[in-house]
């Protein structure tokens, strides 16, 4: 892990929510993530006005048309905004979970399926942290996500304790070991590519290499996940289906 020294030459930058003065320097350990990134997204000038960004119908539809790979649209928050049927059912636990609100931090950190699910639960748990410590960085007024920060770090004590030792960690590419409830093991290749707009998005796309068993269970997890949909659709059409049964 290398130390790198961004030095911030602009009065007026915020991090964490606190101002810093000009000439002040902001050391950051980094893995994987460079450093013109890193200092684009913190150094920046004054406070700046909350932005939602919401999915673009195209890119929904991209994204919800594909059978596979699991595929989901997220935001710097990690709220997952939009997935395929696949990566719902990868998904299936914080998807269950109504508490989790679709949020990939909160489900890591305050749901117990969560912590089963990744199997290195602690790159992933530092990978979270780090990606919060940047949108922070960005967005000090989000009020959602000071109040998604706050709920993590009351609730959480490992969160507590990464987010005090000033970690920035930000993969756009990883191998993810996860537990899935129904089909076990998966060891899945992660790519993350921003979309070509100022919206702050990203793709999140999960693959198997070929002839691997991570590959034969999302196979068997994409069985489930389309039979799943056919039941729930049989159950739709006859519970609005009009009686026929004479009074």
């Amino acid at each position: 892990m290398t130390g790198v020294v961004v030095h911030l030459l602009e009065a007026g930058a915020v991090l964490d929510g606190v101002a810093v003065q000009r000439g002040a320097t902001l050391r950051l350990r980094l893995h994987d993530v460079q450093l013109d990134d890193v200092a684009q997204q913190v150094c920046q000038r004054g406070p700046r006005p909350t932005v939602r960004p919401t999915v673009r119908p195209s890119v929904a539809r991209i994204i919800e048309g594909m059978p596979e790979p699991p595929a989901a649209v997220m935001n710097n928050r990690l709220d997952t905004l939009a997935a395929n049927p696949l990566c719902r059912a990868l998904y299936s636990e914080m998807y269950a979970d109504p508490t989790c609100q679709a949020n990939v931090a909160r489900f890591a950190f305050l749901n117990p399926a969560g912590r089963r699910f990744y199997a290195d639960r602690e790159p992933m748990a530092r990978f979270a942290v780090g990606a919060l410590r940047i949108e922070a960085g960005r967005s000090p007024d989000d009020r959602e996500l000071t109040n998604l920060i706050g709920e993590l770090s009351t609730r959480s004590d490992a969160l507590r304790v990464m987010w005090g030792s000033h970690d920035v960690h930000v993969f756009r590419e990883s191998t993810k070991r996860l537990n899935h409830p129904l089909v076990g093991d998966l060891e899945l290749d992660q790519e993350t590519m921003s979309l070509p707009d100022e919206s702050g998005l990203s793709v999140v796309v999960y693959s198997a290499p070929p002839n691997t068993p991570a590959e034969d269970g999302l196979k068997l997890l994409a069985g489930w996940s389309a039979t799943t949909a056919q039941d729930q659709d049989q159950d739709t059409e006859s519970t609005s289906r009009p009686s026929t049964r004479r009074p």
